[in-house]
């Protein structure tokens, strides 16, 4: 294993980092206005993310837990997890990912790129919905930046902020209109959202598909580096629950 691929040192136990488990440490931190709790787990809205924090060592109060906040039968994202789902849980999807990081990018403003905000949203919406970059929801704008470019008014391409661990803002919904693809303009605003990370003090990351090896190659062209392998997850929660206890928002 290189020194690229690793988060710890080199001899001994490899340390925990924020970005193994992402959500959680943004929805314990910089994102906890967001937070749906039960017990130990934390959840996005489910119109703002699917990203949820799951604790590393989950038990079994904690998939309950979990099945209550989605309630019986729903289907439940687990983005980033590696563990083994529990009896009476269905994996439904699964997807292998990516997860790389950009410590010593420095981002560059655009003079083309515009903020989107609220009223932008249908549009955004439209464009994800035709470019399929992952999940952009009704409120995902209120996680962070979105910037975007637009020709003769329409929005052609976007690239936004989602997770935020503390120190960290994960580069998310980078998406081209398929006729202005070949332009430049997915790293024109990567480079313009980097910036306004960096310009924090943070640093970016992102993820994507493990066989997305053209969207992998741009991100390393521009400095990213594989941080380590991940997977993109759902699963259906059992059909009878019997833990009521209600969901809470984090204080």
């Amino acid at each position: 294993m290189t020194k690229a691929h690793r988060d710890g040192p080199a001899t001994g136990p490899k340390e925990p980092h924020l970005l193994d488990n992402p959500a959680l440490a943004s929805l314990s931190g910089p994102h906890a206005r967001f937070a749906e709790r039960r017990g130990r787990v934390l959840r996005y809205p489910v119109d703002v993310s699917p990203w949820l924090g799951l604790p590393a060592d989950a038990d079994a109060d904690d998939w309950a837990d979990l099945a209550a906040l989605a309630g019986p039968g729903c289907e439940v994202p687990l983005p980033g997890f590696r563990g083994t789902v529990p009896d009476g849980w269905e994996v439904t999807f699964h997807v292998e990912g990516v997860q790389l990081v950009g410590d010593g990018i420095a981002g560059a403003p655009d003079a083309e790129a515009v903020r989107l905000g609220p009223a932008d949203v249908p549009e955004m919406l439209d464009l994800v919905a035709r470019t399929r970059p992952g999940p952009f929801l009704s409120r995902t704008i209120e996680l962070g930046t979105y910037l975007g470019i637009r020709r003769e008014g329409a929005l052609i391409a976007m690239a936004g902020e989602r997770l935020h661990p503390p120190g960290w803002t994960e580069i998310s919904a980078v998406c081209t209109d398929p006729a202005f693809r070949g332009e430049g303009l997915a790293t024109r605003l990567i480079q313009a959202v980097a910036h306004g990370i960096r310009e924090r003090g943070e640093s970016p990351f992102l993820h994507t598909g493990a066989h997305n090896t053209g969207a992998i190659r741009l991100y390393e062209s521009l400095g990213f580096r594989l941080r380590r392998h991940t997977a993109f997850l759902a699963a259906r929660a059992p059909e009878h629950l019997t833990d009521d206890r209600a969901a809470v928002a984090v204080p």
